[in-house]
């Protein structure tokens, strides 16, 4: 008899009210439901140099899906994976703006880097894709986003921050799996935030494309 078709035989016989074959057949059910549960759950995750990303989340009870994800990559140097997360996929900059749902962007770190060096870039990064009265309106916010990143000293391999855009609350940081008490306010900010990926100058322009959806 051929492996394959002893499943099939098994389950004639349980149907048949077979006692003794019972076990056996739970058994090899047990079994098969253990080695597909882990494959089910990987089916809904994404690998990207070694760091696992939710196909889909929930933020302010709504759900999202992610949209794209990218390798921020520093001359040959990889510094941290980018996900991001909306509510319907959007392939331009415009459609992202223009939902004004729940977003969530994620970055887990590839690399250790100096948390103060990494919250100046990101500083750089909105000045960068913004104009200048724009970006003077959101001094504040990117000081007290400087000042967070810099009292966690270092970011190290595999550590996490999300940024969250919340309507009627504004941007919820999330460092290390804590979030900051105090959200910023300023509808502008997550936008401003964003821009730093995916604005005209963006951080890494392959990255901009894998956020997208872009394939090339």
């Amino acid at each position: 008899m051929r492996a394959i078709e002893r499943p099939f035989i098994f389950a004639i016989l349980i149907a048949m009210n077979i006692p003794r074959l019972r076990r056996p057949l739970s058994a090899l059910v047990l079994g098969l439901a253990a080695l597909l549960g882990p494959a089910a759950a990987l089916a809904n995750t994404v690998e990207l140099a070694g760091v696992t990303l939710d196909e889909r989340v929930t933020v302010a009870g709504k759900p999202l899906q992610l949209n794209g994800a990218g390798i921020r990559y520093k001359a040959v140097f990889k510094v941290y994976t980018a996900g991001l997360y909306l509510e319907k996929k959007a392939s331009t900059p415009e459609q992202v703006w223009d939902q004004t749902g729940p977003k969530r962007m994620t970055i887990t770190m590839l690399r250790d880097i100096d948390s103060a060096e990494l919250g100046k870039l990101f500083s750089r990064g909105m000045e960068d894709n913004m104009e200048k009265g724009s970006f003077a309106r959101l001094i504040p916010g990117v000081m007290r986003m400087s000042q967070v990143f810099s009292k966690h000293k270092v970011l190290k391999t595999g550590e996490t921050f999300v940024l969250d855009w919340v309507p009627g609350t504004g941007t919820v940081l999330t460092v290390k799996g804590v979030p900051e008490n105090e959200a910023f306010k300023e509808p502008e900010f997550f936008e401003a935030l964003m821009r730093i990926w995916l604005g005209p100058k963006p951080a890494d322009w392959a990255l901009k494309d894998a956020l997208l959806g872009i394939k090339k």
